[in-house]
């Protein structure tokens, strides 16, 4: 019975701890929880590791995939390179023996062109077994055969070589005549280029002939013509109006629009012309003095005013910092008032209003329950 009430009271104590910390917390209380937002983000994280894993089973496929590729590769160019090894060594078992060299006598211990092989131990054979014998002819035989076969070498050898010096012979013969040839072809070609560069150089030099003669012909005709066109001119100029200084002939009408100058004939203005000018002139000198007199008393006019104005503007400008400084000093004076009359009423309630604070544990036993 005991224990089932100190069970029954644990558990109400652990409950009361566990709603003490859901309702005190502040960050739950203020802010709360977005469950929805987690549980996306959950679920978006599980997504996305079972996307990585998935990527990472692709690799390792693709991986193992290369792998094998690369193992049968490696193993079908073993496979080659020992075949191709299998048909060398049996090449050369049927078509390059050592037995069918021309020195098999010498590689193979003279014993083996004999016609009988050693025992693999000697000191097993007995007298019986003796094949080559003291005075035999054996060695004889076989000196007999070798000469014979060095002889027929050496004529097979000399007999290629006369038809290798015969067939050189032929060789130079005919790279001497189609050297021969080839020199004759050059001569005749040089000797044809020479031909064509003296003929062009005669065409060149008739045709540079003609040119000059051609060009001299246009220079006479050129100069004949320029002298033409002087004298033409050396005769104009005498009998025009230019220098027969003929006034009139500067004049002439237009058509209507009135007279005008021809400026090729013109010799200068009459007094008449020049009088007038003159007076012009001063007439525009006057109007340009008295234009200059309007415009200096308009520029004092202005100057004076700009005066006026500015002496008007220093005036309120110290007008209005002394009523600055006036305000000032007033305000000044407002706010120490104000100072002193808050001081005066917060001495009242620090002194007489405040006088029984309450204590530390005032404050503690609020809050310390749920219920």
């Amino acid at each position: 019975m005991e224990n089932s009430v100190a069970m029954a009271v644990e558990r109400r104590r652990i409950a009361e701890e566990e709603r003490k910390k859901r309702i005190f917390n502040t960050r739950n209380r203020v802010i709360g929880l977005d469950v929805a937002a987690l549980e996306s983000q959950v679920a978006e994280r599980r997504e996305r590791e079972m996307m990585e894993k998935s990527q990472d089973r692709a690799f390792e496929s693709l991986q193992n995939m290369h792998s094998a590729l690369l193992r049968r590769q490696f193993q079908e160019e073993e496979r080659r390179r020992v075949e191709l090894e299998r048909e060398l060594v049996q090449f050369r078992a049927t078509y390059q023996r050592a037995e069918d060299s021309r020195d098999a006598d010498i590689n193979f211990k003279q014993m083996k062109s004999l016609g009988f092989s050693p025992p693999d131990l000697v000191q097993d054979l007995g007298p019986a077994s003796m094949q080559v014998f003291q005075g035999g002819d054996a060695m004889e035989k076989r000196r007999k055969a070798q000469l014979q076969e060095l002889q027929v070498v050496l004529k097979v050898q000399t007999q290629e070589k006369a038809k290798m010096n015969l067939h050189n012979k032929q060789k130079d013969l005919l790279w001497g005549k189609a050297q021969l040839q080839q020199d004759l072809r050059a001569l005749k070609l040089s000797a044809a280029e020479e031909e064509c560069k003296r003929e062009a150089q005669v065409a060149l030099s008739k045709y540079n002939q003609a040119q000059a003669k051609e060009k001299e012909d246009q220079q006479k005709l050129d100069r004949l013509k320029e002298e033409g066109e002087k004298l033409s001119e050396v005769w104009h100029m005498m009998t025009s109006d230019l220098l027969t200084e003929c006034p009139e002939a500067a004049e002439g009408g237009s058509g209507g629009a009135g007279p005008r100058v021809l400026l090729d004939r013109w010799k200068g203005m009459s007094e008449e012309q020049l009088s007038t000018i003159r007076k012009q002139r001063g007439e525009q000198l006057a109007e340009k003095e008295r234009q200059r007199d309007l415009e200096r008393q308009r520029d004092a006019a202005w100057d004076s005013l700009r005066m006026i104005q500015n002496k008007t503007g220093v005036e309120e400008e110290t007008r209005e910092r002394e009523g600055e400084r006036e305000r000032r000093t007033e305000m000044d004076r407002y706010n120490l008032q104000l100072a002193r009359e808050q001081h005066a009423h917060q001495q009242y309630l620090d002194k007489s209003v405040y006088t029984n604070r309450p204590a530390a544990s005032y404050f503690t036993q609020f809050g310390s329950s749920s219920r």
